[in-house]
C-alpha cells in the first residue's frame, strides 16, 4: 500500500493509505479547494508554512500547498544573465524608481511562495522580508532541466496576484518571451525591452552581455 502525507494548517498531518497498484485517489487538502492527485507521483511530504518560512534552503525552494518544490539552478548561463539583470537595474533604481531582487520570496497565494529568479520592485514598496504586494516585474531565467509548462504554471500564478510584467528568458538560444494580463507568453524578437508605465529600457545585448564577456569551454579547449 501506498502512503499519502496531507497537511492541515494548525492540526498537523492526517495519513492516508491507498491500496495497490492502481489504485490510487484525489486528496484534497483542507486549505485549497481544488484537489492533488497522486497517481504515478511519488508521494511528498507536505509540511506547515511556519515550518517553510522560518527554514533556509540553499537555494531557496517554492512552497506549493505544503510541498517544498527544488528549482533548477546552478549554470553559469543562468547565473550570468540573473546577475546582469541585477546589475541593469540596480545602477539605474535612483532614474528609474525601482529596485531589483534576486532569489526574493513572494507569496502568491496563502499557502504558495514562489522565488523568481528576479523581482523587480519600486522604490516606495514598503522593504518587507517576504514580498506580498505584486511586483512591477519578475523575470524567470530557464535552465537546461527547466519544463516550459512548469515555467508557465509559476507565470501564470505572478500574473494571477496582478503582477503586470514577466519575462522568460532562455540564455543559451538567447529566446526571451513576455507576458501581460492575458499569461500568454509572446517571443520578443526586438533590441529594446521595456514596461509600460515605466521608464524602464533595457538593451536585449546588455542582458547576455556576461556570457559575451567570457570564453565558453568550447573556446578555451
Amino acid at each position: 500500500s501506498q502512503q499519502v502525507v496531507q497537511l492541515t494548517p494548525g492540526k498537523g498531518f492526517v495519513v492516508h493509505e491507498h491500496g495497490g497498484k492502481g489504485h490510487a485517489q484525489s486528496i484534497s487538502c483542507a486549505f485549497r479547494s481544488e484537489r492533488r492527485h497522486t497517481e504515478g507521483m511519488a508521494t511528498a511530504t507536505l509540511i506547515p508554512v511556519e515550518e517553510y518560512l522560518r527554514t533556509s534552503y540553499r537555494p531557496d525552494c517554492d512552497y506549493v500547498d505544503g510541498e517544498v518544490q527544488e528549482r533548477n539552478l546552478g549554470e553559469r548561463w543562468h547565473s550570468a544573465v540573473q546577475t546582469m539583470i541585477g546589475i541593469i537595474f540596480g545602477q539605474r533604481r535612483n532614474e528609474w524608481g525601482l529596485l531589483p531582487g534576486t532569489e526574493q520570496r513572494l507569496q502568491v497565494t496563502p499557502y504558495r511562495f514562489r522565488v523568481p529568479d528576479v523581482c523587480i520592485v519600486r522604490t516606495t514598496d514598503p522593504f518587507t522580508p517576504i514580498l506580498q504586494s505584486p511586483p512591477v516585474l519578475c523575470v524567470e531565467i530557464l535552465s537546461t532541466e527547466d519544463r516550459f509548462s512548469r515555467i508557465l504554471e509559476r507565470v501564470e500564478e505572478y500574473i494571477a496576484m496582478g503582477v503586470p510584467h514577466v519575462w522568460i528568458i532562455d540564455p543559451r538560444s538567447r529566446e526571451i518571451w513576455t507576458v501581460g494580463a492575458d499569461s500568454r507568453p509572446v517571443p520578443f524578437h526586438g533590441e529594446e525591452l521595456t514596461l509600460q508605465g515605466t521608464p524602464v529600457c533595457v538593451s536585449v545585448t546588455e542582458i547576455f552581455a556576461l556570457i559575451d564577456e567570457v570564453p565558453t569551454a568550447d573556446q578555451t579547449s
